[in-house]
């Protein structure tokens, strides 16, 4: 699927790598032809294009969207039901297809993909911490649990029910904050000192939940690991010379720069190839409680011959959703965090797909449609909200094809994908340890994403680095304290003590608001303008020597400099 068929001036047909076919028809050289895009946003390539590319755009959030029902299994009680596992991850497939069109077509209308968001993890698995929803010890074994029983249906669809009521009420507020304009006021207090630590502590706590899926065998999980290291760092830009045809040449080889286009897909691959000859070969223990069993793939292989060929997700299939005020609470914060990070995202992708800056009424629809995705992920039972993958974003400077086109035919892949029961099934199957290695690779490269858009504020500062290192630091040490202390925190109020239990052990929560609040109060927060043209004068000099910055085009490049600071175009409307 990674060959691509590009049409040549001459009409004829051939497969070329991505890179190759992105450049697209040469009308001439020149310093800047390599950034040439292929076809641009309102561009439609051909079909058979729009198609394989479209499938790419689907295997590269592929990832994102198999983790997040994976980590939400063992809270939900069902890390012994691998069938109702991909049942959720066909579900989130089908969704993030629908959201996916939906932006596409009616809301930020740029070439982005929509998919589960890591934002939504931590305060879900807060609310399921509490008490009231702590899973029976019965559920934790499973030579007790019959997945088909009617007692352990309503254990672990109550939850999913509280889960998906508090994701439908707060993905109104973003409705709300998206159709009345209010992005561009509140962007006015939301800076770098308040978004990083908030991104940083969502990947964070969840060490504990790859350290566990990792330590079923380390070996394993470190092994998944080398591999996508090797193929994602080490190999991106080595070519793999693959046949293909072309008419006049015929048959030859071209070079396809497929580590750097699959190295998560690839990685995961090979770990379980290689799982599966240790388990043919009975190298894995075969005893439940030996080190090691569940990295073999026979462990979890019979969810393929028991999910259905086809099922169709619908509203409601886990029953009515119920709702809490602390879930409400909860999701707020993932709610907030999300759209921060979708708007970073919306001028990435305008920017890579030859599109203008986004105005701010479509990023005010696009956040807006983002609150209907999410409040059609509550309706469907997915365990998340949507938001905008920045991944796929960065793969469409890889592909130099920015066209909307491609997105609707990967948002139809994913439609397929989730009506297709056994590819969830196929999916669920993944031995843990090899999701373990892959989960250390995933939340250490968010955590890194939140620590990066430190880059938009004057570091130099103690002032800056203050804000940032405590509110880090007590982002980690007052939840850990509130679990360890909920009697301490009760009220007697029973909706009070969830409100404040699911706030307090939400990291990104504590972190992020005590980060919004030294930034706002503590002195020193006007954005340095000598700063401003330092970075300029940098990014300015970099594409001079690159001659990417010619006389004529001086203000588009300034344009498109600010535009890869979401912070910095943030700040200087602020300041007028």
């Amino acid at each position: 699927m990674v060959f691509l068929i590009v049409q040549s001036e001459d009409g004829s047909h051939h497969c070329a790598s991505l890179d190759r076919a992105a450049q697209g028809p040469k009308k001439g050289k020149g310093k800047g032809q390599s950034n040439k895009l292929a076809y641009t946003v309102t561009d439609i390539p051909p079909w058979y294009l729009c198609i394989l590319l479209g499938i790419q755009h689907f295997l590269t959030a592929i990832g994102g969207l198999v983790a997040i029902p994976l980590i939400l299994s063992k809270e939900l009680c069902l890390q012994h039901d691998l069938l109702t596992q991909s049942h959720l991850i066909s579900t989130i497939f089908f969704v993030s297809g629908i959201c996916t069109l939906l932006q596409v077509l009616f809301g930020v209308r740029l070439p982005i993909i929509q998919g589960g968001t890591f934002s939504f993890l931590t305060p879900t698995l807060a609310m399921l911490s509490l008490p009231k929803w702590k899973c029976p010890a019965w559920t934790e074994n499973a030579t007790l649990v019959n997945t088909y029983s009617p007692e352990f249906i309503e254990v672990w669809q109550t939850r999913m029910r509280e889960v998906q009521g508090a994701i439908m009420v707060a993905s109104c507020f973003q409705i709300f904050v998206g159709f009345s304009g209010l992005v561009g006021f509140l962007m006015r207090f939301i800076g770098p000192l308040t978004i990083a630590p908030t991104i940083t502590l969502v990947a964070l706590p969840l060490f504990d939940s790859a350290g566990d899926k990792a330590g079923q065998h380390w070996g394993i999980a470190f092994m998944t690991v080398f591999f996508i290291v090797l193929f994602s760092q080490y190999l991106k830009n080595v070519p793999v010379p693959l046949p293909s045809y072309q008419r006049g040449k015929k048959c030859h080889f071209s070079p396809i720069y497929i580590f750097q286009i699959f190295p998560v897909l690839l990685g995961l691959s090979l770990s379980w190839l290689f799982c599966y000859i240790l388990t043919v070969t009975d190298v894995l223990p075969t005893d439940p409680t030996a080190y090691g069993h569940l990295a073999r793939t026979d462990t979890r292989g019979d969810v393929l011959s028991q999910a259905p060929w086809f099922r169709l997700p619908y509203p409601g299939q886990w029953g009515m959703p119920t709702v809490s005020l602390a879930g409400i609470f909860g999701i707020l914060a993932g709610v907030i965090s999300s759209m921060l990070e979708s708007m970073g995202d919306y001028y990435a992708c305008a920017r890579l797909s030859g599109a203008p800056p986004p105005p701010k009424h479509a990023i005010n629809r696009g956040i807006g449609v983002e609150g209907i995705g999410c409040l059609l992920a509550g309706a469907w039972g997915t365990g998340n909200g949507t938001t905008s993958y920045s991944e796929n974003v960065g793969a469409l400077g890889i592909t130099k094809v920015g066209s909307r086109m491609v997105i609707i035919a990967g948002a139809c892949a994913m439609l397929l994908s989730g009506i297709f029961g056994k590819v969830g099934a196929m999916l669920a199957s993944i031995p843990t340890p090899v999701i373990g290695g892959l989960f250390l690779v995933m939340f250490g490269i968010i955590t890194a994403v939140g620590i990066s858009n430190l880059q938009y504020t004057d570091m130099n500062s103690s002032r800056n680095i203050f804000i940032f290192g405590f509110s880090v630091f007590a982002g980690l040490t007052i939840p850990n304290w509130a679990n360890k202390n909920n009697m301490l925190l009760e009220t007697e109020i029973t909706q009070l003590d969830q409100v404040i239990q699911v706030l307090l052990t939400t990291g990104m929560f504590v972190g992020g608001l005590l980060g919004f609040i030294l930034d706002n109060t503590i002195p020193g927060r006007i954005f340095k303008k000598c700063l401003l043209r330092k970075m300029l004068a940098m990014l300015l000099v970099e594409r001079r020597e690159k001659g990417n910055c010619r006389r004529e085009g001086m203000v588009r490049n300034i344009s498109s400099l600010l535009i890869d600071s979401g912070w910095i175009l943030g700040k200087i409307s602020s300041q007028k």
